[in-house]
Formats: structure tokens, C-alpha cells, sequence
């Protein structure tokens, strides 16, 4: 199955590692971290010019390469558009 994360992107379910919510997920700094680290490896990628709400950790071939997509649609709408 495919999950449609907003506009024109859909991923594979089989590779999504984690749905967060952005405003409670960046409080962390180990989140910051994280997400700054995959900006510079060019690894992040944004689904809409919408204000961001969620942001979606898929792994790359092989488990490796994670990769961030940046979504307007709250964590709980993909959830549901998961299952």
C-alpha cells in the first residue's frame, strides 16, 4: 500500500519509520539535531509551501538514507490514511 502524504507525493508504507508531529517533536533538541543533519545531507524534502504540521521518516533502499518529508497535513490525518 501507498501512503499519500499531500499534493503529489506518495511513499511506500512498507518504508515509513515514523509519523511526528512537528511542533511537538522539534521541542527536543536531539529532534533538532536530527532534522538539521538530514537538511544538510539534502535529505529533506517539502510536500507543500503550507505551513509544515507533521514530518514523515521514510528508510531508503536497503534500510539506509532515511529520508524527511515535510507535510501540512497533521500526524493523526496520516495516520489514518496509513491503516
Amino acid at each position: 500500500m501507498f501512503l499519500h502524504l499531500g499534493q503529489e507525493t506518495v511513499v511506500s508504507d512498507k518504508n515509513v519509520i515514523g509519523i511526528f508531529d512537528l511542533d511537538n517533536a522539534t521541542v527536543a533538541k536531539a529532534t533538532r539535531t536530527y532534522l538539521s543533519a538530514k537538511e544538510k545531507e539534502k535529505k529533506v524534502f517539502t510536500v507543500s509551501f503550507d505551513l509544515p504540521r507533521s514530518f514523515t521518516v521514510c528508510a531508503g533502499k536497503g534500510g539506509e538514507n532515511e529520508t524527511v518529508y515535510l507535510s501540512p497535513l497533521s500526524p493523526a490525518t496520516l495516520e489514518k490514511r496509513a491503516t
